[in-house]
Parts: C-alpha cells; sequence; structure tokens
C-alpha cells in the first residue's frame, strides 16, 4: 500500500499548529502562575513550551521530507482567563489530548506504508501520554490513586 502523501502533509501541517499554539498556551501560563509554589511549576511550564517547539520543528521536518509546505497558522489559542494552577493543568491536559489525537490519526495513515512516520507517530503519541500522566498526577490530591476525574 502506498502512502497517502496529502493526507499525510494535512495531519503534521495540524500537529506543527497545535505544537505552535502549545508553546504559545505554555509560555503564557508560565507567566500568569503566582504564589509558592510558582518557581517549579513555571520551570516545568517553561519546559513543556521548549517541547512543544521541538515537536513542532520536527513536523516540519517531516512535512518538507514528504514534500509538502509546512504552515505558518497556529492552533486554537482560546484565553479563559482562568489562571488557578488546576484549570491551567486542566487547560493544558485538554490541549494534549488533541495533539495525542491527532499523532494517533496520522499513525493510521502511516500504518504499513511507511516506517519513518509510523516510528515518528508512536514516539510522539508515548510522549504525550507521558505528559498526559504527569498532569494528571499533578491533579491528584496527594496521595490519591487512580486517575483524575474533574
Amino acid at each position: 500500500m502506498e502512502l497517502e502523501k496529502d493526507k499525510a502533509i494535512e495531519l503534521l501541517n495540524r500537529i506543527m499548529e497545535l505544537e505552535l499554539a502549545g508553546v504559545v498556551r505554555y509560555t503564557h501560563y508560565a507567566l500568569m502562575v503566582f504564589g509558592y509554589n510558582r518557581i517549579p511549576i513555571v520551570s516545568w511550564l517553561q519546559a513543556q513550551a521548549d517541547e512543544g517547539l521541538v515537536h513542532a520543528r520536527r513536523a516540519g521536518e517531516m512535512i518538507t521530507h514528504l514534500g509538502g509546505h509546512p504552515s505558518l497558522a497556529i492552533g486554537p489559542l482560546l484565553e479563559s482567563h482562568q489562571h488557578d494552577i488546576g484549570d491551567i493543568l486542566r487547560e493544558s491536559m485538554a490541549h494534549e489530548n488533541a495533539a495525542k489525537q491527532s499523532y494517533y490519526e496520522l499513525l493510521e495513515v502511516a500504518r504499513d506504508r511507511s516506517v519513518l512516520l509510523e516510528d515518528y507517530a508512536r514516539e510522539l503519541i508515548s510522549a504525550e501520554e507521558l505528559h498526559s500522566g504527569e498532569v494528571d498526577k499533578m491533579l491528584r490530591r496527594s496521595g490519591a490513586t487512580g486517575t483524575f476525574s474533574g
């Protein structure tokens, strides 16, 4: 079976746009954190912004590898004006889930058609799942097991 390059490029552009939106989102969040725990939380948010930029660049490299043109657009950026750390983390989780879904869609397009794109999608899905797990742990009460339920 042959890879549907146009569909793969479309998904990669969506991924790049979502990752760039994450850079802006996490940078904004880092600026809006106040209180006693500010320093470690800001450091974590800044690291997420840095990681998002790396992910966006990698998506762009995949696009050009396939002969496509990387988008100059950026994914949705909705300002909720909710800056409690719990609100920030819940918004982060929703954003990361959207990105993860796009990586899963890319995996389906690449399955048995491109080992390069399959491996890329699997690697980024793993990274996003680990990230979601970390956010879930931060949203739980201290000592709680299971997953965050809202």
